[in-house]
């Protein structure tokens, strides 16, 4: 008697579990739009005065990658021909101290980088987004700036990479 229940017990388990496990899974992005298959991103403008003359252009190139190979759209370099279309600037490159020591010394700096994006969509309507997005990174003060700026634009330009994907695939 005590096997047969065991058995049963199990049986029941064994169905709840199949019943409950998802007939698909897939890891293709299905908060697109169907219509879009492509994107372009034009190469922003640098409109902050401290910013290094490369930064937008890598920073663009990131979000080229970032989205190429994190969403299924493929990029076309014909921007009238895309269904999604982003550009926008980098608007603000900025340095100040974040941690005060005694006698008004700072222990850390943060370089903050704001970008504006806009999205175009033109299917399968036309519609416009727009995102600001306000990254940071804290460095020792005793670093010069000149020695760690790079590793520090990377880092931001991933975190800023990320927003731009975040929204991309949010409004849908």
């Amino acid at each position: 008697m005590r096997l047969v229940a065991t058995y049963t017990f199990l049986a029941l388990i064994g169905f709840v579990l199949v019943s409950c496990w998802p007939s698909r899974i897939s890891f293709v992005d299905g908060s697109m739009p169907e219509e879009w298959k492509t994107f372009s991103v034009r190469t922003l403008d640098n409109n902050a005065a401290n910013s290094p003359l490369s930064y937008s252009l890598e920073l663009s190139e990131a979000l080229r990658s970032g989205i190429q190979n994190n969403t299924r759209l493929q990029l076309n370099t014909n921007e009238d021909l895309s269904e999604v279309h982003i550009e926008g600037m980098i608007s603000n490159y900025s340095i100040t101290p974040v941690a005060l020591q005694q006698g008004d010394n700072a222990a850390q700096n943060r370089l903050s980088v704001v970008v504006e994006l806009i999205y175009t969509i033109r299917k399968p309507e036309e519609k416009e987004m727009n995102l600001t997005a306000s990254r940071f990174v804290d460095y020792d003060a005793s670093t010069d700036l000149a020695v760690v700026e790079s590793t520090l634009l990377a880092e931001i330009s991933e975190q800023i990479v990320q927003d731009a994907i975040n929204k991309l695939l949010s409004n849908w």
